[in-house]
């Protein structure tokens, strides 16, 4: 019986152990970038800025500016990129809900924080994939910061995608909308 309770207590032990660093690692997550993911950013920002070698210098926002934006600048999600001492221009990755998943893009920014590219980095779903298309992205194009955009009119919908069309809309015009909140706040 004594084997017993011994055995009992120490698995209690081991339970709240389990349990506390459990409780540890995910109150501490960080929204860290993923390798694959990362990888897909370097292609865009080579493909986009025509450069090989670059640098990607995380923008930190305060948390109480951070709640005054529509897209959440809290995690790595916001950067200046240069090369050669360079500034090429800054970009913003984000995740949008598709149907029933979500997808990572990035908005690739002049330095005038004017749209460059915009790109749908990873894709989770079947349905839905034509909105990653460069065809339809391209009305991102030139877009600048403090806009508005309105799916179906100032960006036209398409087939096959309303969803994460919307959802991707609504994102980029958050990004924008929060960067002119950056700008007034003279982060940039």
């Amino acid at each position: 019986m004594l084997q017993k309770e011994m055995l009992a207590s120490r698995f209690k032990g081991h339970t709240a152990a389990v349990i506390l660093i459990a409780l540890l690692f995910f109150g501490f997550k960080t929204d860290k970038i993923s390798p694959k993911l990362q990888e897909k950013i370097d292609s865009a920002v080579q493909g986009t800025y025509e450069v090989e070698e670059f640098t990607m210098n995380l923008i930190e926002i305060p948390s109480d500016l951070n709640k005054q934006t529509p897209s959440e600048l809290g995690g790595e999600n916001l950067f200046k990129v240069t090369s050669s001492e360079k500034e090429l221009g800054y970009i913003y990755v984000g995740v949008a809900p598709s149907l029933k998943k979500t997808f990572d893009y990035v908005v690739l920014l002049n330095p005038d924080l004017n749209i460059k590219k915009s790109k749908i980095l990873i894709y989770r779903e079947d349905h839905g994939r034509q909105v990653g298309s460069q065809r339809w992205l391209k009305q991102f194009i030139g877009r600048k910061s403090g806009e508005k955009l309105v799916y179906g009119e100032d960006i036209d919908g398409i087939s096959g995608a309303t969803v994460s069309a919307k959802s991707m809309t609504l994102a980029v015009s958050n990004v924008l909308e929060s960067l002119q909140v950056l700008k007034n706040a003279n982060v940039f």
